[in-house]
């Protein structure tokens, strides 16, 4: 058997010059997409964080900050716009209600400010991964060869351990919460693709003829008839994009991302089971938040 292990494919030294040849020569647009996915981030948690800066009223100078209303009364304001996007949603008293109270737990256990920033990390990734593998799935949908391409590259990307998506992460953008949601976004891209190929493409033929017959052409189908039916399964798409995204919270914190991630992290460096359980419980009630506010039925 020495023929079979004396030459070794070299598999993790051509992955490595490939990283290497890419970081030296694609270094500018790796820069370009960690300035956005960066300014896109700090945007967002700045809105959940911060009140509205209404200092360009007054002519005060950009460095001088004054706020529509006391700061102390922000996350109330955040939680009164997440429960109306609740009843938009759901149309339910009793979901409101249990999004009212799961979010006031979060304020009494003081991981309001952790929590913000893992929902900067889940929201940036749904914007990623939405705006991605909705056109893609519909791509797909519409043309099976290329479905049938993208399978083995869709497996490999939810297969292999995420541990492994930090190494060229942390080489191309560093420490932060980029790498973190770089490997977020690549962990779950193939939600919302799989889904959203599933609902265009278990459109009922009878509803296509019925469009076609009154003289629709393929982009009123698209928008239509095959949207609106797959739009359940674009939903589930983006339960599940919010659900693995919220799994990487952990991952991403060993990068140097923040959120709920860093006190799990501490705890298991310390073995403190009390922090561990706390955060891990503010981990699954936000969870359970996000689950409930955005299922949809058919």
């Amino acid at each position: 058997m020495d023929w079979l292990t004396d030459y070794k494919i070299p598999v993790g030294k051509t992955a490595k010059a490939v990283f290497d040849w890419m970081n030296d020569n694609l270094g500018g647009f790796f820069d370009a997409i960690s300035a956005g996915l960066e300014w896109m981030i700090n945007g967002l948690m700045a809105v959940l964080q911060e009140p509205p800066n209404t200092g360009w009223l007054y002519d005060l100078p950009s460095e001088d900050v004054r706020y529509l209303y006391p700061e102390v009364y922000h996350p109330l304001v955040i939680i009164a716009l997440f429960v109306a996007l609740t009843w938009f949603l759901q149309r339910n008293w009793k979901v409101c209600l249990g999004v009212v109270i799961g979010f006031l737990f979060i304020l009494n256990q003081g991981y309001w400010e952790e929590t913000t920033e893992s929902l900067t990390l889940i929201l940036s990734a749904c914007v990623v991964c939405m705006g991605l593998g909705v056109p893609i799935g519909i791509a797909a949908a519409h043309r099976p060869r290329l479905y049938r391409a993208m399978v083995p590259i869709l497996d490999l990307m939810q297969t292999l351990p995420t541990f492994v998506y930090l190494i060229p992460a942390i080489v191309f953008f560093g420490l932060g919460m980029v790498p973190g949601l770089i490997a977020t976004v690549i962990f779950v891209l193939p939600a919302p693709i799989r889904l959203t190929h599933l609902g265009v493409s278990s459109t009922p033929q009878a509803l296509m003829e019925a469009a076609t017959a009154f003289g629709a052409t393929p982009k009123q189908r698209l928008w239509k008839v095959e949207l609106p039916y797959a739009f359940p399964q674009i939903m589930a798409g983006l339960n599940q994009t919010i659900m693995l995204s919220l799994s990487m919270v952990v991952i991403a914190a060993l990068v140097g991302a923040n959120g709920l991630g860093v006190p799990v992290v501490r705890a298991l460096n310390s073995v403190n089971t009390a922090l561990g359980f706390e955060s891990g419980f503010i981990i699954v009630v936000v969870a359970i938040l996000l689950d409930r506010m955005l299922r949809v039925s058919r």
